[in-house]
């Protein structure tokens, strides 16, 4: 694609993302300000800023660019927050985050994508992300507490050691069910609010059964 035909679909979708409900400025500035196609093959490269779910290998996908916004948006971030994710996949997110004005840490259980995510981080200039190659459901304790949580893996819940590095008054979005299909949920003081449902790969690592 040539610049300027990147630059009109970005354009389009951020378009697109506000059409379907997405009013949070700072999320849309991120999502006009991350090139997409840095996190995807070569190949799929035209289908960036489609809004679906792409395949980035190993089973997973890079989440379509609303379900991105409205998990990111969730978090209301303000700039400056500490942000734990967990499941980088190829970093589109993280490099989301960290337009928002967050420090990110995200942390990827398989090592080959936790590689994959550092070079398409480097490749767009993203700075301000930290990718780990571990076991998110310890999230990283060295580094909390977090004022946010992004968790990008189904579970029945959320893991009690990511609960306890978050704020008092933090928040954690992610998906809760089985397998793949879950209902996205926004966590707060111990309140939580449906947002509604998502497929996401399931949680690995050192879930409680």
């Amino acid at each position: 694609m040539t610049a300027a035909t990147v630059a009109l679909r970005q354009s389009r979708m951020v378009d697109r993302l506000a059409d379907e409900g997405i009013t949070d400025a700072r999320v849309l500035a991120a999502m006009a300000a991350v090139p997409r196609e840095r996190f995807v093959s070569s190949e799929l490269a035209d289908a960036a800023y489609d809004d679906t779910p792409l395949p980035i290998g190993g089973g997973q996908t890079i989440s379509a660019p609303f379900v991105v916004a409205r998990m990111v948006a969730a978090l209301e971030l303000v700039g400056g927050e500490r942000v734990l994710e967990i499941g980088t996949g190829h970093g589109y997110a993280a490099a989301v985050l960290a337009a928002c004005g967050a420090e990110v840490v995200s942390v990827e259980y398989d090592g080959e994508l936790a590689v994959t995510a550092r070079r398409c981080l480097a490749a767009a200039g993203v700075t301000g992300v930290e990718v780990r190659h571990g076991d998110g459901a310890l999230g990283a304790p060295d580094r909390a507490p977090f004022e946010a949580v992004s968790m990008t893996a189904t579970g029945p819940q959320f893991p009690p050691a990511v609960l306890d590095q978050v704020r008092p008054d933090g928040v954690l979005v992610g998906p809760l069910g089985e397998d793949r299909d879950g209902v996205l949920v926004r966590r707060q003081r111990g309140r939580e609010v449906a947002l509604g449902p998502v497929r996401f790969v399931p949680l690995r690592g050192a879930v409680p059964s």
